[in-house]
C-alpha cells in the first residue's frame, strides 16, 4: 500500500540532493501522512491521512 493521503491524494515526491559541491543524487520527501482510523461508508477503516487534511476537519476520526 503506498503512502499516499486517502482523503487528499497527497504523495511523496523525488527529486536530487544537491551537495555544497553541486553534485545531484536521487532521493525522495515522504508525505507527512499518518495512518488513523477514520469513518469510510459509516464502518471505521484504517487509512493514511495527510496531517492537513486531519487539521482541517475533513475526517472524523473513530
Amino acid at each position: 500500500m503506498a503512502r499516499r493521503c486517502y482523503v487528499t491524494g497527497k504523495e511523496g515526491h523525488a527529486g536530487n540532493k544537491v551537495s555544497h559541491s553541486n553534485r545531484k543524487n536521487r532521493r525522495k520527501w515522504g508525505a507527512n501522512v499518518q495512518k488513523v482510523r477514520i469513518l469510510v461508508d459509516g464502518k471505521p477503516k484504517r487509512v493514511y491521512v495527510s496531517t492537513k487534511a486531519l487539521k482541517s476537519g475533513k475526517v472524523t476520526r473513530v
